[in-house]
């Protein structure tokens, strides 16, 4: 049986073995030219429910990819 990678959130939990972990990373990878990590100190939050909302700019990122193997 493969391993299992399981990401805690407040409403339950993502697993994901290491070969989709692979596939993941390479997805979200993919919708960008390069990533640095950044670092904020937040004086306040929101929640934004990923299951039912997809945000406009992760939208249009993955339109893009979509344009870009397309051609």
């Amino acid at each position: 049986m493969a391993s299992r990678t399981s990401i805690s959130r407040r409403c339950g939990t993502y697993e994901m073995t290491p070969e989709q972990r692979v596939d993941w990373e390479a997805g979200v990878r993919s919708l960008y030219d390069g990533m640095v990590r950044i670092v904020v100190t937040p004086t306040w939050a929101k929640l934004i429910d990923f299951e039912t909302t997809l945000p406009s700019a992760v939208e249009e990122l993955i339109r893009q990819r979509d344009e870009r193997q397309r051609a």
